[in-house]
């Protein structure tokens, strides 16, 4: 299980810094591999995520696209699996 949460006002979320406090970068990762891409970049814009890179045939496989949430958290998303044998 990974859970992922907002930053908060509490002693936990004072260690952390949302995107829009920082410039809108974001300082770190996440890969969501999903089985269905279009399905999810559809849900994504219907719930208001900013496609930043639209979706696509990546070079490394995979269909993928990479989003901002309402929070500016980026997420990549697509079909790559390191573990799929080539």
């Amino acid at each position: 299980m990974i859970m992922l949460g907002s930053v908060q006002d509490n002693e936990h979320g004072r260690l952390m810094n949302p995107p829009d406090e920082i410039g809108g970068t974001e300082t770190r990762s996440v890969y969501l591999s999903v089985n269905d891409t279009d399905a999810l970049h559809a849900r994504a814009k219907a719930a208001g995520a900013e496609v930043v890179l639209d979706i696509e045939d990546k070079p490394y496989a995979g269909l993928g696209f990479t989003c901002r949430d309402l929070e500016g958290r980026i997420w990549d998303v697509g079909t790559y699996d390191p573990w799929r044998a080539k």
